[in-house]
């Protein structure tokens, strides 16, 4: 098993190009990522503000607006077609119209009327700046009418008032460090992994090394040695960026590390037997690296994780639960981010596994197959 990681090892150091695939490009994409999102959170988006009311309501808007610091006013006009120019050219993600006499039907107990717009094309910010612009101006509604309207028109009454508390929890401030960032680097890195294991595969056929490659040692372990190669190259690779976000940037794991780290071997060798399997199965590097941009650069997109899976189709469905990323995905969020307990997050471990070894199953049998045909 060693001799077989030696050999990969000094085929990498042989092959600069290999060994940039396995060092240089997974550093420089742990580091895109994590200045990406290193400030957490989009802030200071720009926004207009369409005041024709000119009045002490609308003042209170603007005031409450601009203390939002997700929020920058960038335009107040009282022309609804210049802010709705200023959206069209993507200088303002998005506006808060307040007609005329806006305050004037807000202490008459009617509807004020007032109006927010932005572009939700733009799905991550349009959905910042509306909740940051919907939150201001209802405080600046509700500071109007208890601090400046009411309290000079209506004798104090000491009454109690209802409350609600809602408490996010696991990522209060919508950290896209936090969320995205655990997901981001697995995606990419499994995908990079992938291609490597596929490129590897792919030469001993090409080059017709396939009985120097197997010739040593059972075909088990061959298979093995030189698919455990690259995933403990990317482990390491992915709990560096995680000793870096956890101690450094202070995203401290809730519940259990070891489990993570056991469920990341599973799952970077789930993706390096599939991507053996396809190209002992096909013969063709062009066709695995097709199926490999299919299957696993799909990951993230169909795991849950950013786009819900609640009311997809049944073939969405079926994708997510053939991919190993979406039990991966699962399993990661129960021990980093909430902190269940490890009976919990026993299923998709077991999950990971059973993909482990399915596809280390298919791998080994169209190894075989092939090592037979070259016999013969």
């Amino acid at each position: 098993m060693w001799m077989g990681m030696l050999r990969e090892f000094r085929y990498l150091i042989q092959h600069k190009w290999d060994l940039c695939m396995v060092t240089l490009a997974p550093a420089l994409i742990i580091l895109l990522f994590s200045s990406m999102f290193s400030q957490g959170k989009p802030e200071h988006l720009a926004i207009a503000i369409i005041d024709q009311d000119q009045s002490s309501l609308s003042q209170n808007i603007i005031r409450f607006t601009e203390l939002n610091h997700g929020l920058n006013v960038k335009a107040i006009t009282t022309n609804v077609n210049e802010a709705e120019q200023l959206i069209n050219q993507t200088k303002v993600w998005g506006y808060i119209h307040i007609p005329a006499g806006a305050e004037q039907r807000l202490v008459q107990a009617k509807d004020a009327q007032i109006s927010i717009a932005y572009n939700q094309s733009y799905f991550s910010v349009g959905n910042s700046i509306s909740s940051a612009m919907l939150l201001s101006t209802l405080q600046a509604m509700a500071d109007f009418t208890g601090n400046h309207y009411f309290e000079n028109n209506i004798p104090y009454l000491d009454a109690p008032t209802p409350n609600v508390k809602i408490s996010p929890l696991y990522n209060p401030g919508l950290n896209y460090e936090f969320y995205l960032e655990p997901y981001m680097i697995p995606a990419i890195l499994h995908l990079l992994l992938c291609c490597c294991v596929a490129f590897s595969v792919g030469q001993e056929i090409k080059a017709g090394k396939l009985q120097n490659w197997t010739q040593t040692q059972s075909l088990s372990r061959a298979l093995i040695s030189k698919n455990l190669s690259y995933v403990l190259i990317f482990s390491l690779w992915t709990w560096a960026w995680m000793f870096w976000l956890i101690e450094f940037r202070g995203w401290f794991i809730q519940g259990s590390l070891w489990i993570i780290l056991l469920g990341q071997l599973f799952f970077y060798s789930s993706y390096a037997f599939i991507s053996s399997t396809v190209v002992l199965a096909t013969k063709d590097l062009a066709k695995s690296f097709g199926f490999i941009a299919v299957y696993g650069g799909s990951s993230l997109s169909f795991a849950g994780v950013t786009l819900p899976l609640n009311n997809a189709p049944m073939f969405t469905k079926f994708w997510a639960n053939i991919i190993p990323y979406t039990p991966y995905a699962k399993l990661q969020t129960e021990q980093w981010v909430i902190g269940s307990p490890l009976n919990i997050s026993i299923t998709p471990l077991i999950t990971l596994m059973i993909y482990c070894t399915f596809y280390f199953g298919l791998a080994w049998f169209f190894l075989r197959k092939i090592t037979k045909e070259a016999v013969q």
